[in-house]
């Protein structure tokens, strides 16, 4: 069955306490939606920083959430001289440690930095059409010029998702994936 490909640049998810002391007292404001329901990419971006280098211009995304999380690639690692876990978004404990910076403040936020699983995006629905029930994880081929199949890829449910298959620009670049492309699960 196929998957629509979701290309996902660095981002921070945050709470609202954490957004404030970087912010203000500036609302988050939407440029625009995102394909997951209810999720949106903000006009807000922070520096991500360690003692060893920095990342500027990290987008912020909406809505607040209860727990402040930096998603990384591999490459931003490098960057930054640190070795976050791969993870499941919300699997934070002992993740990596930064600083953000915003405009109004800095904040050190420990165990917040993950380099995000490769995975789909997909409801109780979804797995029953597709024949998905019971699974974990998948193999999905990439088609293309420097096509390949990728090994563990994670299904993510939830009640209120768009059938996608999120990567990490690392990912994304090795295959010569963009957004919207066609993945299929194998």
């Amino acid at each position: 069955m196929m998957v629509s490909i979701g290309v996902s640049n660095r981002h921070v998810h945050i709470t609202r306490e954490n957004y404030q002391i970087l912010f203000g007292n500036i609302e988050l404001e939407k440029v625009r939606d995102l394909n997951q329901p209810g999720e949106f990419a903000s006009n807000q971006f922070v520096t991500v920083k360690t003692d060893d280098g920095e990342i500027e211009k990290v987008r912020v995304l909406g809505p607040f959430r209860n727990y402040t999380q930096v998603e990384i690639s591999k490459t931003d690692a490098y960057k930054l001289n640190l070795d976050p876990p791969i993870r499941n978004s919300g699997d934070l404990e002992e993740s990596g440690t930064v600083t953000l910076i915003g405009p109004c403040g800095e904040l050190l936020v420990k165990n917040c930095c993950i380099i995000p699983t490769r995975h789909i995006h997909l409801t109780k629905e979804h797995a029953k059409a597709y024949g998905l029930e019971g699974k974990e994880t998948v193999n999905v081929k990439l088609n293309g010029k420097k096509g390949g199949i990728i090994t563990n890829v994670y299904l993510k449910y939830s009640d209120n998702a768009y059938f996608e298959l999120h990567l990490d620009t690392d990912d994304a670049n090795a295959h010569l994936i963009k957004n919207g492309d066609i993945g299929e699960i194998l």
